[in-house]
């Protein structure tokens, strides 16, 4: 069997920068080209490869190319990864949220907001499925509200998922910055 590929996904503005700062934290080497500079919608940073969607639509062995560091791809992403063995990380949060977060970082209101968030919903409802299905993928669904809120259990539960890397649970929880919660919705 293959040595598995990490990834951290999720729906754009889902927490995914986040996982990826408490996993580099927790001791796990990332992908990134540092080319995205932290701003203001995500001060530590993105910790991504730009681009990454159109280098596997192009070329799907591109992942491979990743192999012991965790990659960050958007949900829309993972339908083109190609047969492998993924270890997922999927990130959740509340749709309102991440709407509210785009909109913020866009400086403009989303004018087709409902249509916005009923393709969000889709497409997050469809890449769940496709993942589940999937068995050359193993996937831990993780809710980013839920990490904000405790994040000892939710980081717990990655921990375990993560249990042959070793990696450091108290230096993941010092990642954790409520302070950055800023599109809080009650409820």
């Amino acid at each position: 069997m293959m040595d598995p590929i990490y990834i951290v996904s999720g729906l754009p503005r889902s927490g995914t920068s986040m996982v990826m700062q408490v996993l580099e934290a927790g001791g796990m080497p990332i992908a990134t080209d540092k080319k995205r500079e932290p701003d203001e919608s995500n001060p530590k940073g993105y910790l991504e490869i730009e681009s990454i969607i159109n280098k596997l639509k192009d070329n799907p062995d591109f992942v491979f190319n990743f192999k012991g560091k965790v990659l960050k791809v958007i949900a829309y992403g993972l339908q083109f990864l190609p047969h492998g063995n993924y270890h997922i990380i999927y990130v959740e949060r509340n749709i309102e949220e991440i709407l509210d977060s785009m909109e913020k970082m866009m400086g403009a209101k989303d004018e087709e907001r409902e249509d916005t968030k009923a393709a969000f919903i889709k497409l997050n409802d469809k890449t769940k499925a496709e993942i589940i299905k999937r068995e050359d993928i193993k996937a831990l669904f993780v809710n980013y509200n839920e990490i904000l809120s405790s994040s000892k259990e939710p980081l717990d539960e990655i921990f375990r998922f993560l249990q042959d890397k070793n990696l450091d649970l108290e230096k993941m929880m010092e990642v954790v910055d409520n302070r950055l919660y800023r599109q809080r919705r009650l409820g």
